[in-house]
């Protein structure tokens, strides 16, 4: 469903109903956006569209620092992982746990948990901030598909 224009009156065309939550986060956890389901969000794994290409929703919606609560949840996301990983195998390996195993490979997993999380953790938050702040006619521009670079002809 396209939207209109800035400059048209709004009240011609309503804005889409939110779904419900489990809906907004279903599809956040599938890089999807939380609004219509639409995709794809991202350009590459950390580079995000500046709209849905479906519903045109803003996927930065206009506040300075409004990717700390995005970062925040890529925190609690690596958290959950280092701490279920490392009672995991304390809990399965105990009474004599691998200490170096364990050492070495929560900060390995330290290292890479953001990386892996960070597309979720982007979409997650905007899933939340919808159901906190709902959208209004100002958070949707017209859709348009993103922009890839074109392919070198092979030679």
């Amino acid at each position: 469903m396209a939207l209109p224009p800035l400059d048209t009156p709004s009240d011609s065309h309503p804005l889409p109903p939110l779904p419900p939550r489990r809906t907004l986060f279903a599809r956040a956890l599938r890089l999807r956006c939380p609004g219509c389901g639409g995709r794809p969000l991202f350009l590459t794994w950390t580079r995000m569209c500046p709209n849905c290409p479906t519903c045109g929703l803003q996927l930065e919606r206009g506040e300075p620092g409004y990717w700390l609560g995005a970062y925040f949840f890529n925190l609690v996301i690596m958290e959950a992982v280092f701490v279920a990983g490392f009672v995991g195998v304390l809990v399965a390996t105990w009474p004599t746990p691998p200490w170096t195993l364990l050492q070495y490979g929560t900060g390995l997993l330290m290292l890479l948990a953001p990386l892996v999380a960070f597309p979720f953790s982007k979409t997650l938050f905007l899933a939340f901030d919808l159901v906190c702040r709902p959208p209004t006619e100002e958070d949707y521009r017209e859709p348009h598909e993103a922009a890839r670079r074109p392919r070198p002809a092979p030679h």
